[in-house]
């Protein structure tokens, strides 16, 4: 059975907007029985956040269907980390899988009063309110010693309007104030695999469908799914042919992946009855 991990921004949607026949195939892949998830980079909500977002497009999916870099990063500190304070930069999303980690969150309030000393975790993920006071923080906190932590290092993401700045370039700030390298959690990571596949269930072939070259057809590529390239969001044709990650499948919106889903079921019932 094939099992797909779908990108958001840029591929289910821009802004606020629905691309052309996500609905559609949503609807397929839920009448077929074929296993899926939502799978972020963007850390600035929380999975009930973007069930919400969805569900005002019209794209009805479960909350536990949605992973985000957020999220993933949650999980990875929790099983391989002792507790400690943690500073955030980053959207709402974030700051709610901090808080659920139980370790304690100091925010700039707290910061300004020396408690900046005590922070042991600096997650950074795309945040639409980012200071230079926040950076200052980070970049104290990395430098007495916390471990610096980034979502994700998508340094552009796709909106309405057009590329708009990524949690890869506020990570990139802070790299360059602090000389320290970042634990990165999401695509094309290892991190953020575990928590998908995990959540993705038994499948004997995963797809990857993602418009970006550097995380989504780089991860599928690393982790040995099929890699689906749509052209609705950040990487082009021109690109494509330029780099050395090499798509599976380049498709020019994610609708037109039911005939191909049409297709390879169409086969496995074949050969299922052969």
């Amino acid at each position: 059975m094939i099992g797909l991990m779908f990108d958001m921004d840029g591929v289910i949607y821009r802004g606020n907007k629905p691309v052309e026949g996500a609905k559609e195939l949503i609807d397929f892949l839920k009448r077929r029985g074929i296993p899926f998830i939502f799978l972020t980079n963007n850390s600035t909500k929380d999975p009930a956040m973007y069930r919400e977002k969805l569900l005002s497009m019209g794209i009805d999916v479960p909350e536990d269907r949605i992973v985000t870099s957020g999220l993933a990063a949650r999980l990875y500190m929790e099983k391989h980390f002792r507790p400690g304070k943690v500073f955030v930069i980053g959207g709402e999303g974030l700051l709610r899988e901090m808080e659920r980690l139980g370790w304690g969150v100091i925010d700039v309030e707290k910061a300004r009063k020396g408690e900046w000393k005590e922070i042991e975790y600096v997650v950074v993920g795309l945040d639409p309110s980012l200071t230079y006071e926040k950076l200052k923080y980070s970049t104290l906190a990395i430098r007495n010693g916390a471990k610096f932590i980034g979502t994700n290092p998508d340094t552009t993401y796709p909106a309405e309007e057009g590329l708009y700045p990524g949690a890869g370039a506020i990570i990139a700030a802070i790299k360059a104030a602090t000389d320290t390298e970042p634990l990165i959690i999401g695509k094309p990571n290892g991190p953020v695999y575990e928590v998908a596949r995990e959540k993705l269930g038994e499948v004997e072939e995963i797809w990857m469908v993602g418009d970006r070259l550097d995380t989504d057809i780089a991860f599928a590529k690393r982790f040995g799914m099929k890699a689906v390239m749509v052209l609705t969001g950040v990487s082009t044709l021109d690109e494509i042919e330029r780099s050395g990650i090499k798509p599976d499948l380049v498709l020019p919106g994610v609708g037109e992946l039911i005939k191909y889903l049409e297709v390879v079921e169409g086969e496995n019932e074949a050969g299922g009855t052969a």
